[in-house]
């Protein structure tokens, strides 16, 4: 679908916006309320995160989102694929690879839930802004399969592997207050803040030298893409081979009735 354009800067399709004041853009997924992505909004954000590469005059992008999730991951409530077809992750994979790549800082703005894949989708940000209302799980084997969008890489990277490994294990869910506390964000305000403090913050960062401030973002990041690349194939093939099993199934009906799965080993 092609994108209409609006000033420079600036550009929207139905699930997504990018608007730019002064060397801060803010890219905004727009498909409330719980912006479930798939492979077309996931190619969507790499293609705006690569204009705005593009752009010298961009310095930092805040990354955003309409509705009362930031981002709940993949819908397992929608349709399984038919009979004999498989769900395969890893050309969505491949295009969040893509999102890592970019060397400009990237602020999250956390105002509601960051659920699976949407927990991975954040942690493709630099920095964190959330508030008291917003829920962070990484709830995969909840739902019966193996973690995905490079979490296997990042949540270790950013609060150890002690704190990760329990997250990914159990699939709890945190609280804002939580995630500050063991570093999976980084600031606590009010819902209503979340966008204008993250917004600050890329301002602030934007007053920095863009030359010495990607330099010193490749140099604390080194090796994270190609880490990011070889999690999302590993990912991918134990997850292919998950969504064929009894457990998966149990986990997402175990989801839709809101109740605890009974998982089998099968």
């Amino acid at each position: 679908m092609t994108a209409t354009m609006h000033p420079p800067g600036n550009r929207e399709t139905p699930d997504l916006s990018v608007h730019r004041a002064g060397h801060t853009a803010t890219v905004e997924m727009c498909r409330p309320p719980h912006n479930f992505f798939d492979l077309q909004l996931i190619s969507r954000l790499a293609d705006a995160f690569e204009t705005l590469q593009a752009d010298p005059d961009c310095r930092a992008i805040v990354l955003a989102a309409q509705g009362r999730s930031f981002c709940a991951g993949a819908d397992f409530s929608a349709p399984a694929p038919p009979a004999g077809e498989r769900r395969d992750p890893a050309e969505l994979y491949r295009q969040a690879v893509r999102l890592f790549t970019v060397t400009k800082p990237v602020i999250a703005a956390l105002h509601g839930p960051a659920v699976g894949g949407g927990l991975g989708l954040a942690l493709v940000a630099d920095f964190r802004i959330t508030c008291s209302e917003a829920r962070f799980s990484a709830n995969f084997t909840r739902l019966g399969f193996h973690p995905g969008f490079a979490l296997s890489c990042t949540l270790p990277r950013l609060i150890g592997p002690q704190k990760a490994a329990l997250l990914l294990y159990t699939g709890r869910r945190l609280n804002g207050a939580e995630a500050v506390r063991i570093g999976l964000a980084d600031e606590l305000v009010g819902q209503d803040e979340v966008r204008s403090r993250a917004q600050a913050l890329a301002d602030e960062i934007a007053v920095s030298a863009p030359i010495a401030v990607e330099s010193t973002r490749a140099t604390l990041r080194a090796g994270l893409v190609e880490s990011v690349r070889a999690a999302v194939e590993h990912e991918a093939g134990e997850q292919r081979q998950h969504f064929q099993t009894s457990d998966f199934r149990e986990g997402v009906v175990a989801m839709a009735q809101r109740r605890d799965p009974v998982f089998g080993r099968r």
